[in-house]
């Protein structure tokens, strides 16, 4: 008899198995910007979930079916998420950043049939699909067909018990890879089930740990790194809005938090703070053992990588033996690494590298993209190795050093950013002859799009048509930062682009522009 992992277990059945151990214990503990927290048990947080699924199999919801959930940070995301996984549904979280023509590209492509939001995002949908059968909304709003989520709750006892094979689909999150369209990421109840556990024991959690949690749940981190692996261990959420430097330490020192996942922009934030006269912070994931943050808040970090097709983290670095400082860490168990050259030979320590990644489909990486067999397939080579996209540096004994994304992607924040995606909307404008986007370094956010031009006719009139276009089928964080219109592109053999050269002088002009604004001064 074959054992496969997972047997007969689901992510409802995680939660419901941590909620008879937890009991009354805090799983959840909301901080909205104003008014009160609001706590959730493990056991209320449990059934909470059976009201909302016996909700949606009363209006006819079902196994298979998709359901957008688009919503910032919020306890309704998490309930609905986890409703979603009861059915056997498939729960499409979403980026609230998105416009309106990629918030319609979201429900359109995953055939949702209704959508779970909030007022000020549900008008984004008047031209919705006629598959989307359904809005309702986590606060109030006067728009027509769109209904109080409460509509969707019902009695917990009618909620249907959870039947989901491991490998049967349970969420979706969408990713912006080198194409033109985000593909959508499908995560089994398998998957759900490992980020869970291999979280915990990455981070070395236990039921006395509180996770601060402010990066959008809608994305890996928060949700896989952060919730997962908090439900997993026993431990405690508590949940923000959003990153707000002027609520971190409050929050943090009032719920005693224990750790949290920190980026370069939260970093600088805190860094500018002043420091608390005591906190419970043991450990910030980010970069292998800063020694700056050691020294002035006494907090150890760890260094990780991970991606939304990768559920966990391939790599990461020990909290027991830190590594070098900034080190994203060694190879996992349950993922293999490689590291090669643009030519696919092997590449050797200390070298700039690209990273591969081999893992168990549907369990330790993804199963495959939404609807979209032959993106799947491109993603692998023929031996089932993941292209990651990020390039990597080695040192001999196996840390890897992060060193940038693949040319043609950008990591603007916390987001992947698809160049071409950029590129295509700005080629729509009329007398845009050519376009070529690149990532200019930025402080704050790693770095930030910058696009070069080149325009037949009036360059003002179409710099105005480049910007109006972008505004309205771009997120404010793909919106290119600046537009330098040139004669012509460099370009090498086969006619191709030369983007290094571009992004060099992106650096050059953005330096210009800072030196005669010091010179006005």
């Amino acid at each position: 008899m074959e054992l496969p992992p997972f047997l007969g277990r689901n992510a409802a059945e995680l939660l419901d198995r941590q909620a008879a151990r937890q009991g009354e214990k805090p799983l959840l503990i909301w901080r909205p910007a104003e008014g009160e927290p609001e706590v959730y048990s493990y056991t209320a947080f449990a059934q909470e979930t059976r009201a909302y699924a016996a909700g949606m199999a009363r209006i006819g919801v079902k196994a298979g079916d998709a359901v957008v959930i688009h919503l910032d940070n919020h306890p309704i995301l998490l309930l609905a998420w986890f409703a979603c996984a009861r059915l056997g549904a498939i729960a499409v979280t979403t980026n609230t950043r998105a416009t309106r023509e990629e918030l319609t590209y979201f429900v359109k492509h995953s055939g949702a049939v209704g959508v779970i939001t909030s007022a000020s995002y549900a008008g984004l949908l008047s031209e919705r699909p006629a598959t989307c059968r359904w809005i309702v909304s986590v606060d109030s709003t006067d728009l027509p067909d769109v209904h109080p989520v409460e509509t969707l709750k019902d009695d917990p006892g009618g909620c249907p018990e959870s039947s989901s094979a491991p490998e049967a689909p349970c969420s979706v999150m969408y990713t912006s890879g080198t194409t033109a369209r985000p593909k959508g990421v499908v995560w089994t109840h398998a998957n759900v089930l490992w980020a869970a556990r291999a979280n915990a024991t990455h981070f070395g959690l236990t039921p006395e740990d509180r996770c601060l949690v402010f990066l959008p749940l809608f994305h890996a981190v928060a949700l896989s790194w952060n919730f997962l692996g908090s439900l997993h261990s026993g431990g405690v959420v508590v949940l923000m809005p959003r990153f707000s430097a002027t609520r971190f330490w409050d929050v943090a020192v009032a719920h005693m938090c224990t750790w949290a996942n920190m980026v370069g922009f939260t970093l600088q934030a805190v860094s500018g703070l002043p420091d608390p006269a005591s906190h419970s912070f043991r450990t910030w994931v980010c970069a292998g053992d800063l020694q700056a943050v050691r020294s002035r808040w006494g907090i150890r970090t760890i260094g990780a990588f991970g991606m939304t097709e990768m559920i966990s983290q391939p790599l990461s670095s020990d909290l027991h033996h830190p590594g070098p400082e900034g080190a994203m860490g060694r190879t996992n168990p349950g993922y293999r690494v490689d590291l090669r050259r643009e030519d696919g030979r092997p590449a050797s320590a200390g070298e700039v590298a690209s990273l591969w990644i081999k893992g168990l489909p549907g369990v330790t990486i993804f199963q495959g993209y939404l609807h979209d067999p032959q993106a799947t397939a491109e993603a692998f080579d023929p031996e089932g190795w993941f292209c990651t996209g990020d390039q990597v540096i080695a040192t001999p004994d196996g840390h890897a050093f992060y060193a940038g994304r693949a040319k043609d992607m950008l990591k603007v924040g916390a987001e992947n950013v698809a160049a071409l995606e950029i590129e295509q909307v700005i080629l729509q404008v009329p007398g845009v002859r050519e376009v070529a986007v690149v990532g200019l370094p930025d402080r704050m956010l790693d770095e930030v799009p910058v696009a070069f031009v080149v325009i037949d006719g009036n360059p003002e009139e179409a710099l105005e048509s480049i910007r109006a276009n972008c505004l309205q089928r771009l997120s404010d964080f793909k919106r290119p930062r600046s537009l330098h219109v040139v004669s012509e592109l460099p370009k090498g053999l086969l006619d191709k682009v030369l983007k290094r050269e571009l992004r060099e002088q992106a650096v050059e002009l953005a330096s210009a522009e800072i030196g005669q604004g010091e010179n006005r001064k």
